[in-house]
């Protein structure tokens, strides 16, 4: 099999590239759009991750489905991925879902508002897999819109029925992307302030300092492969995690507008999604 070269490598590789909120969150609907379109057909990737997704001409695909399998593929294969991106449960040897993909969107999504590499400053052994089932999760940004810390939190819960679908992310993130640019509504207001916090930041904060930031441990492995961890805790949500997670934002940064955006009518559709 023959595949197509993508020249600008992958959604990881172009961290540095200033693309703005707008095209970020652009992004990341193009990027759950293909998700849905997998799930839709009934599958799951199992191997979800920013070196997965290729940018070809600005637009990001998804990538690598060669561990993609039909949901209700029962056969175990041993627990394969990278550590950062892996749902607890999954961690666990629980069987993988739909949800478990929609984990690693959450991840992927501050990584990509953040841009910053997740947990690439300590080892991916056993005690960061311990740490994740306990609720440990990649910082926040201050400069993260917060109807979209809203999204993350809710994605990389610990309890995969709490995790929205794609279906749902797809319906919030297009509505974003229209209000975007149309500029209005709460998330374009969000927009321009968090625009104000990250230029300010980048005043005192030069470009080699950031080059450092993205500086990963000898010990952080960032391609997939097998992994086996036994004895790990029961997944939970950490409320200590999480006031230390999300910098310079309200003590309770969960919107409401998540269940806001929704339709009842969608909801009630494609529960098992």
């Amino acid at each position: 099999m023959v595949l197509p070269y993508y020249g600008s490598g992958s959604l990881r590789n172009n961290l540095t590239n200033d693309l703005g909120y707008e095209n970020k969150i652009q992004y990341l609907y193009w990027i759950i759009d293909g998700l849905s379109t997998i799930h839709n057909a009934g599958k799951v990737h199992k191997d979800f991750h920013s070196g997965n997704v290729l940018i070809e001409k600005g637009i990001p695909i998804i990538s690598d489905l060669g561990m993609c399998q039909p949901v209700d593929d029962n056969e175990r294969k041993g627990v394969f991925g990278v550590i950062p991106y892996m749902a607890p449960e999954v961690l666990r040897g629980y069987k993988y879902t739909k949800a478990a993909d929609i984990y690693s969107f959450g991840i992927m999504m501050n990584e990509l508002m953040s841009e910053e590499i997740p947990h690439n400053d300590i080892p991916h052994d056993h005690f960061l897999v311990v740490k994740i089932c306990k609720g440990f999760r990649p910082k926040i940004s201050e400069n993260t819109p917060k109807l979209i810390v809203d999204l993350i939190i809710k994605c990389w819960d610990a309890k995969a029925e709490n995790r929205p679908t794609a279906k749902e992310l797809c319906q919030i993130l297009r509505e974003y992307v229209g209000k975007i640019t149309g500029k209005f509504g709460e998330i374009y207001s969000q927009i321009k302030e968090c625009e104000e916090i990250k230029e300010n930041k980048l005043k005192s904060k030069t470009i080699e300092n950031k080059s450092e930031n993205l500086q990963t441990h000898p010990q952080a492995i960032y391609t997939s492969r097998l992994l086996n961890f036994d004895n790990l805790p029961e997944p939970v949500n950490s409320t200590d995690s999480l006031s230390e997670t999300i910098s310079s934002t309200p003590a309770n940064p969960i919107s409401e507008c998540f269940d806001c955006e929704l339709d009842e009518s969608d909801l009630n559709q494609d529960n098992d999604e």
